[in-house]
């Protein structure tokens, strides 16, 4: 079962922020609250813009 809540509620803003950059960077247009109209392909890449760069930065923590 999915969960749309945070682990540490603080942290919303900030994957908020991180979420809209990943998007810009693969040219989705998303806007604040509901993005439903998006297509599963928009959302996809918007997901795996998001851990591609997670899993730089932490390379990145490892050197």
């Amino acid at each position: 079962m999915a969960s749309n809540k945070t682990m540490v509620p603080e942290a919303r803003e900030g994957l908020n922020r991180f979420k809209m950059e990943a998007a810009n960077e693969v040219g989705v247009n998303l806007k604040q609250g509901y993005n439903g109209d998006l297509t599963s392909r928009q959302a996809g890449s918007v997901g795996g813009q998001m851990v591609k760069k997670m899993i730089e930065a932490y390379e990145n923590g490892l050197k």
